[in-house]
């Protein structure tokens, strides 16, 4: 989140539609207190991507309101859409927006480039600029869960918005991914929503991402594979309540995959060496792994 700001219209408008996702309006505008300083209107665009973020919060209404109005210290709104545990998009912003405040220069091109993120070591560009945010209800604390409704709502909104640009899924990042400063969103891996946002550009606008990845062999796996296939595996893990992951999941296969999977294989019944946590043509099909490559 960045400086002071107020919103003007983006290229999209405010009531862009985010296909198969219910969306809501804004809250009803609040009169300015007399005598507060109007902020000075900074830029907006050219916008080059998608920043996803958590709230630190728990409620719908709280949540909404809060990234509406913002506070003294950080005015509203601090992002263009709240996006909570149901999967629904809550339109708060329609132009520049308080979210991803500055960030490293070097992950600006790779976005603009849409190609493999640098770590962030730097600052110097600012995001609210360049990047549409949503804002995503969870308490941040690698604890409270990501319902698959709200990770199916969060890839719905990113895919729509980079379908309209003509965009990849590879301009949608997180913030820890734009600066060193922040680890959110907490809980799942943006190389797993990445390859969710990428199933559903290759379907048909406003259609649903029924192609789902087949299964890629035992020696796959066994050859401990870095590929959009694994992270797309780990987010569907991670949205069945099977995570061993301390942090990701990501695109390199590893014991927490594995682990991660054992518990995918226990929760489906299975028991000894069936679940050992190498993946099985039986239980993958049952994961529904989005189609990714």
């Amino acid at each position: 989140m960045g400086g002071a700001a107020r919103q003007r219209p983006g290229p999209e408008g405010e009531r862009a539609r985010l296909p198969g996702r219910r969306q809501h309006g804004r809250p009803a505008r609040r009169r300015r207190p007399r005598g507060q300083r109007v902020p000075a209107v900074r830029a907006w665009g050219p916008v080059n991507g998608v920043i996803v973020h958590h709230t630190v919060t728990s409620g719908t209404d709280a949540s909404v309101a809060y990234c509406y109005t913002g506070d003294s210290a950080l005015p509203g709104p601090l992002c263009h859409g709240v996006i909570p545990k149901d999967g629904s998009v809550h339109l708060v912003g329609n132009g520049r927006a308080n979210h991803a405040g500055s960030g490293d220069p070097d992950v600006l091109a790779a976005v603009i480039a849409e190609t493999p993120l640098p770590a962030p070591d730097q600052t110097g560009a600012d995001g609210n600029t360049r990047f549409y945010g949503f804002e995503c209800v969870n308490l941040g604390d690698g604890s409270d869960p990501w319902p698959e409704a709200q990770l199916e709502g969060i890839a719905r909104a990113c895919a729509a918005i980079c379908r309209a640009h003509g965009w990849t899924a590879a301009s949608v990042i997180g913030h820890l991914e734009w600066t060193n400063q922040k680890i959110d969103p907490k809980g799942f891996s943006m190389a797993s929503m990445r390859a969710r946002v990428a199933a559903l550009l290759a379907a048909a606008p406003g259609g649903d991402a029924t192609r789902y990845q087949p299964f890629p062999g035992d020696a796959f796996f066994r050859a401990a594979p870095k590929s959009t296939i694994v992270a797309a595996m780990g987010g569907r893990l991670v949205a069945e309540g099977c995570s061993a992951y301390a942090e990701g999941p990501g695109p390199q296969w590893s014991e927490a995959d594995r682990a991660s999977y054992a518990k995918w294989q226990t929760k489906l019944g299975y028991t000894g060496a069936d679940a050992d946590g190498w993946p099985g043509a039986g239980s993958w099909n049952a994961l529904k792994v989005p189609y990714t490559a």
